[in-house]
């Protein structure tokens, strides 16, 4: 017989509820802290952890074009399985991270760089 419904007794016919508790709340089914469980850095949260806000290197170096033919700064925003990094992950800025991507894709249309690595 299920633990969640209610027993009968032989003798009076009629219906008790179990002895066993509900179980307690849990709060939002989620664990305390961050992602992944490690503590938050938030207010109210008990985080050793401090991400400082990632900057765009091409703004802050002034750099105004990106060339596909620097193999060296463009090999630093592709994964190591070939993908383009995204941005969230490198700290670029939105218009420099699409003249990256034109600069990425033109140096892979000239061998420059691999699409994809061997396996």
């Amino acid at each position: 017989m299920p633990e969640d419904t209610p027993a009968r007794t032989p003798e009076a016919g009629a219906t008790q509820a179990t002895t066993e508790s509900a179980p307690a709340p849990r709060s939002g089914g989620r664990p305390q802290g961050g992602p992944g469980g490690r503590p938050s850095g938030g207010p109210g949260g008990r985080g050793k952890f401090f991400r400082r806000k990632k900057v765009c290197k091409f703004c802050t170096e002034k750099i105004d074009a990106i060339p596909y033919r620097d193999v060296r700064l463009l090999q630093g925003f592709v994964a190591e399985r070939g993908k383009i990094v995204p941005r969230r992950l490198t700290g670029v800025c939105t218009t420099h991270q699409r003249r990256l991507t034109r600069a990425i894709k033109q140096a892979r249309n000239i061998a420059l760089l691999p699409f994809a690595t061997r396996h």
